[in-house]
Parts: C-alpha cells; structure tokens; sequence
C-alpha cells in the first residue's frame, strides 16, 4: 500500500473516532480518575495559600512587549518582567514582540520568566505561555510550515491534519511553549471575511471532522497534555465570530438561534468532545449583544449544554473592547464585571494591568464574587499542573532533535500536493511536458510571503525578508522542473497596479504555455478586509492580455478566499487553486504542473461566480427554485478535477425504510477509469425531502478518500444513524421527523422513510 493509501485508511478509521465523540457528548474519556483526583487536591491545596491578589494575577494575561525592552525584541528587562510577575502575579504571557524567534531564543526568553515566576514570587506557579501557531509553529524560525486550514481542509484527510496536530505541537513545545491559540473553528460561510483562509471551510461536518482530528494531533488520543511533545489545543473563536454581516472583521453578525445551532455550534461541539482543554471567546457581537459579555453563550450554553470544564480565554483586548468599541459597559470597570461574570476566566488584557486592577477592585467592593474568582483560578492551576508546568516548566533541549526536520517536512509537502485543486482542465493541457517553453507572470509568482498569508513569521505574514530563502517560490519551482533557458518571468502586474503587461503579452508570443500566478498578498484579521470579492482590476487586465495573444493559459489562485475571476475562466485553459499552501507550496504546485503529483484536492467553499451572489452549496430549496434564483457558482463545494476519471456505480441504501433508532447501511462502487493512478473523495450527501423547519437541498454527512490504481475498483460503506437525520427545530433544539430522505453520492442517488414506530 503507497503511502497516500495507508493515510486514506487511517482517515477512514478517523471520521469513525469522531463520530464515536460526537455521539458521547462530553469531553473525551480515558483520563485517570485517580490522577485527575489528585490534581484537584493539589489546586485546592494552592488555592488555599493564595492571596486575593495572586488569584487575580493568575486570572491576568500579558503580551510579551509589557516586559521586553524597547531596544531589542528578543531581549527582557528584568525589571519590566518582575513587575508583572512578582508584583501584579501576572499567570501567563503571550506572543512575540515584532516577529518569529529561534528555537534558542524562545528557550532563552521561557527560561528568564519561568526563573522569576518559580525563584522570585511566594508560591513558585509557573507562567502559562500562549501562541497563534495556526499552521505550523509559525512563530519559531526553521519550523515546518503548513497549508493554512482552508488548504488543509481541501485535502479531506483528517489522519493528515492530525499529523499536523502531532507536528506542530512536537515543535510549539520545543520552543518551550505549551499552550496553542489553534484551531479556528468558525465556520468559512462569509467568503469576503478576511479569516476565511483559518477555517475548514463552509460545511459543519467537514470542519468538524478535521478540527477534532486537529485537536487529537495537539493533545494525543488520551489528551495527557503534560507528555514532552503535546499541548494543549485552544479551540476559537466560539461562536459566530466567522460570519459579520458586512464581511469586515470584528463587526456585527446576526444569527438566529437555530442557526447559530445548525452551522456553527458543531464544530466546537466535536472538539469538546475530543477533549479540548481550552477554549478562546469571539471578539465580535451576535444580535447585538458581544459575546465576551453573554453569559448565555459563555456559561448556559459552553459548560451547561456542551460540558465544557477547561479554561475559557478572551481575545485581544476584547474585554476593553466592551466599553471602548462595542459601548456596552459604561467604564472599564464595568466591562471588567460583565466579562468576568458571563464567564471569562482569563483576560488577554494584554498591554498593560488594568484588567488585574479593576477585578480586585470589584472583589473588594462585592460585585464579584471571591467564588467566582476561584472558579477561574482552579481552572487555569488545573491546566497548569495538566500540562506538567509544575513539575518541569522549561524547554525541553531534547525536543530539538526533530524540530524541522526532513521527515516533518514531507508531511507539510504531502499536505500542500493533496490540497491543490484542479478547477479547469480544458483538452488536458496540464500537466505539462517538461519541453515546453514557459512564460511565467503575475504577483505571486515569485513570492513566499503570498504562498503563506498572516500568521508566518509576522502576524500579517508580509515581511519577504523573514522567509527562509532555501524554500521555492512557484517560479523557482518552475525553474527547478525544466531547462533553465526554457522559463521566463515578466512580472506584468503587482496585487493591485500594472507593470508592464505589454512587456508579459509580447513575452507570451514566444513561448508554448503562460502560467499566471494571481491572487492575494499575505494579510490577517482587519487589514484584510475588503470591499469587492473581484479580483483585482489589474491582474484581471493581464490575464486578459495574455489570453488574447491565443497561447494556452494557465491560472494559479494564491489566495486565503475566493477572488471572483469569472472574466478570465473561460478563456484559461487550466485553472489551479492553491490556497495558502504553506512553506512547501512552490514545489507541490510545480510538482502538480508537471504531473509528478495527480492533484486530489476538493473545494472546501462554494466559489462564488458573481461578488453578489454567495449562495452556499446547503442553501435552502427557495434559492435555488428557477432562473432567477440559482446555485450557479464558478466551481461548487466539493468540486476537484483529477488526471485520471473515475465511475461511481451500483448505489445501494439498505434497508429502504426504517424506524427511529435504526440505521441505514450505503454502499457504492468507485473504479478508476483512466490511465493513471489517482485519489478520488467520495462524498455522500443527505437530502431531507420535507421538514417543519425548511430543510437544505443537501448536507454532507460522510466522505472518504481513496488511492485507486488505473483499473482498480473498491466498494465503499458508509453508515448513518437517527442522529445524522436530526435538525434544529423552531423551539432550538435538535429533532427527527418522520419522512422522506435521498441519499446521493457521485452522480447516484436513492431514498429511504423513516416512520415511527
């Protein structure tokens, strides 16, 4: 079995684990009893010698930048760190100063805060250190760099994004660091949202299955997140930060409750029920309403229905944020209470200590309860002592044996080849003959900055200079698969003004193919919003020019969401998404190209053909119901072309009609048709033909990806239970009515009934 099978059989073994999660509803099992019970003594014992102002502290989070100093931004000032430490018994710091540090950095920068939280205060509680590591440890030079999760999530193979899980908190704590703000788990169905490119994507079940997968890889399969190389996972943003009306980030989004259960609810369900230790609140506000300040959503909802028990974090400066921005507490202080008692354990303040002053003073004055206050303080000591913190709160020196390693580095690069996604292939022009003469243009093209987005090095992921200059751009990949005299480059265009696109298009008359490589700089969070989905003006009018000249184009989409291109898809011969295909993304794209690699990805999103028209593949049946209102997007969820064809036959549901609490069994043939070996994701869709509340056309509700040999053909099984036919009713809560279902997966479909008993 290659490789790539024995990966599509342990992602087949993964979606059974996590519907064994989903279906138990709790946090993960098989922790000790006796160990946990022993913790819960040792937190009691530290919590009885602790003053009013050590457990506040321990409540206190700060960003690095508070006790750096201002010369150099790997250096501490002693006195700064003391400060916070000793005197305000600040209980973790966040974050680098300006950008990544060497492993030999971060080992110093732990070990000076660890040496004053354990040798200069009363009671030795170590710090808990925090960091964005969204696709690699992406704050530590030399790490292995990952597909940002819109990329990994088009490669439908969870047993991948769990060895991401593995790898990338192998070397999170290598760097000393033991605490991981990852994964994002709002759900992508906003795709002007300039966070798009953190998510899974737009559908529930996909992100569910790969974020739990995710969260197993940080954590392990026991969730004993004090072994040396695992961390504790940080689930965010919960809930509905993913999906502002406007698009922009941090405005308002307006949910329905049955909504917010239905789309994006699942996601933090399933990693909760893998057992991920904490969670980190939505900055942004739903109904009206910020969610730092809903003790509903933060307290009924998170730990009364999900039963959550770890550490709930807030986001940057988000408690502030209700009195600053969002206007709904009066002062500071009053933001303080409100967060406080909605259920916020630990305040990422983080530029100063306001949030410490203020909560004491509240305690002092009776608006907050010292029993709330030891609520969060046993949750954050619980973590700590989980993690071994107080046994051992160092860097571990042996960990850097591995640490961006060969073998680490293969996966990052199998995930980047199994994330590009074939969208046009017109006459198979791809892949190309390592002859061909090559025209390559366009402004990301020679850029590794583009191929990785914010969150790489630097938190907007921009600074070219910071990149490890050993790692291929798609030109110096390019170059690297062909006779040197056979590529040229004309840049033509930047992201957003011309160069000289004459310059390109009379370059493309002397060559046999033009590679046009399009998209997005490198941005995160607020400075990537946008007011138009339209690729920009200029790099649409190049890729025009060189479409006229009559050489076959081929486009390649860098981008963390979907430009709309619909002015250049036609007249491309080829067209590849790319996504944010990480620091291996220049040599899997050229590897695609060139057919090296037979390209498996599988949109995660509905990429829209209009800037209007952002109508999701699990619409309702009203949008898509005659020639004014259609599902008519460039390319459709769950869409991929490959090298190869493959045939989906003899679709059976078994039995046709069942009662409540049974199950149905599905099985179809899939046979690779063509010529060269090939991975297909077979997808099966759920359609509820009538229901109280308007059903979707279609949900996913199962897939598998399979490596079949030309010729080769397998029967695959898929099973759903009463749960799988459950939605949210008009009262919230989730129901099964009795009726009519379809199943469909390929171009096959057959119902089943489900009657009462």
């Amino acid at each position: 079995m290659t490789d790539m099978g024995k990966g599509m059989a342990m992602a087949r073994a993964w979606i059974g684990v996590l519907l064994v999660l989903l279906a138990s509803g709790g946090c993960s099992k098989g922790k000790d009893p006796s160990e946990s019970a022993s913790i819960d003594r040792k937190v009691d014992e530290l919590l009885r010698k602790m003053s009013l102002e050590e457990k506040v502290g321990q409540m206190t989070q700060v960003t690095l930048q508070v006790v750096a100093k201002d010369s150099a931004h790997d250096e501490l000032d002693p006195e700064k760190l003391r400060n916070a430490i000793v005197n305000h018994h600040v209980g973790s710091i966040l974050n680098v100063v300006d950008a990544a540090y060497t492993l030999d950095q971060w080992h110093r920068i732990i070990t000076q805060i660890q040496d004053v939280a354990l040798k200069e205060t009363r009671l030795g509680i170590p710090i808990l250190y925090g960091i964005d590591a969204v696709h690699g440890a992406n704050y530590t030079r030399g790490a292995t760099i990952f597909p940002q999760n819109l990329g990994m999530a088009a490669t439908w193979n969870p047993e991948l994004m769990r060895r991401n899980g593995e790898i990338t908190a192998y070397e999170v704590r290598a760097s000393g660091i033991p605490w991981n703000f990852s994964p994002v788990l709002d759900i992508g169905r906003q795709p002007l949202w300039p966070r798009l490119f953190e998510t899974f994507g737009e559908d529930p079940y996909l992100a569910s299955v790969m974020g739990a997968a995710y969260v197993k890889g940080l954590e392990g399969d026991d969730n004993r997140v004090s072994r040396p190389d695992k961390v504790a996972a940080c689930t965010k943003h919960y809930l509905g930060y993913s999906f502002p009306l406007s698009g922009k980030d941090r405005t308002p989004a307006w949910i329905p409750e049955n909504m917010l259960r239905e789309y994006f609810l699942p996601t933090f369900r399933a990693a909760i029920a893998a057992g991920a230790h904490t969670v980190m609140a939505n900055s942004g506000q739903i109904n009206g309403v910020p969610v730092h300040a809903s003790k509903y959503l933060l307290t009924d909802l998170l730990r009364g229905e999900l039963g959550f028990r770890g550490l709930l974090v807030s986001d940057w400066a988000d408690i502030n944020n209700l009195h600053f921005r969002d206007r709904v507490a009066a002062s500071q202080k009053e933001a303080v209470k409100l967060a406080v008692m909605a259920g916020i354990d630990m305040s990422m303040v983080p530029e100063d200590f306001s949030f410490y002053e203020l909560l004491l003073q509240l305690v002092r004055e009776g608006e907050v309860p010292e029993s709330r206050i030891h609520e969060a303080v046993r949750r954050i000591l619980r973590l700590k002592f989980e993690l071994g913190l107080f046994d051992n709160p160092y860097p571990n020196p042996a960990l850097k044996e591995k640490f961006g390693s060969e073998e680490f580095r293969q996966v990052a690069l199998q995930a980047a080849r199994e994330s590009i996604t074939l969208l046009k292939n017109e006459g198979e022009l791809l892949p190309l003959p390592k002859t061909a003469r090559i025209l390559v243009t366009g402004p990301t093209a020679n850029s590794l900055s583009c191929l990785n987005g914010g969150w790489t090095i630097t938190w907007q992921g921009d600074r070219e200079e910071f990149y490890p200059q050993e790692k291929l751009t798609i030109l110096e990949a390019i170059r690297e698969k062909v006779e040197p005299q056979n590529v040229r480059f004309v840049p033509g265009v930047t992201f957003d003004r011309p160069l000289d696109v004459k310059a390109a298009a009379d370059a493309a008359r002397g060559v046999d193919v033009v590679i046009a490589c399009v998209g997005e700089p490198a941005y995160c969070e607020t400075p990537g919003n946008i007011v138009d989905l339209t690729l920009p003006e200029a790099q649409l009018q190049l890729v025009e020019a060189l479409e006229q000249t009559g050489v076959p184009v081929v486009l390649i989409l860098v981008e963390g969401r979907p430009r709309v291109v619909r002015r250049i898809v036609d007249r491309a011969r080829s067209i590849l998404m790319a996504y944010l295909p990480g620091l291996e993304g220049g040599q899997a794209i050229a590897e695609v190209l060139f057919g090296e690699v037979n390209p498996s990805g599988k949109l995660p999103i509905t990429y829209p053909r209009y800037p209007n028209d952002l109508t999701l593949y699990d619409h309702k049946y009203s949008e898509a119901n005659g020639p004014y209102n259609r599902y008519d997007p460039e390319w459709p969820f769950g869409f991929g072309l490959s090298y190869t064809t493959f045939e989906y036959s003899n679709l059976t549901v078994a039995p046709s009609r069942i009662a409540r609490g049974d199950s149905v069994t599905v099985e179809v043939t899939l046979r690779n048709s063509g010529q060269r070996a090939g991975a297909e994701v077979v997808q099966l869709y759920l359609s509820d033909l009538y229901a109280s509340v308007t059903p979707s056309v279609r949900k996913l509700k199962r897939f598998q990806k399979l490596v079949l040999e030309p010729g080769e053909e397998k029967t695959i099984h898929f099973r759903l239970g009463e749960e799988d036919l459950a939605f949210v009713g008009r009262d919230g809560r989730l129901q099964v009515e009795p009726g009519e279902f379809r199943i469909t997966v390929g171009p096959l479909s057959a119902g089943f009934e489900l009657v009462n008993r």
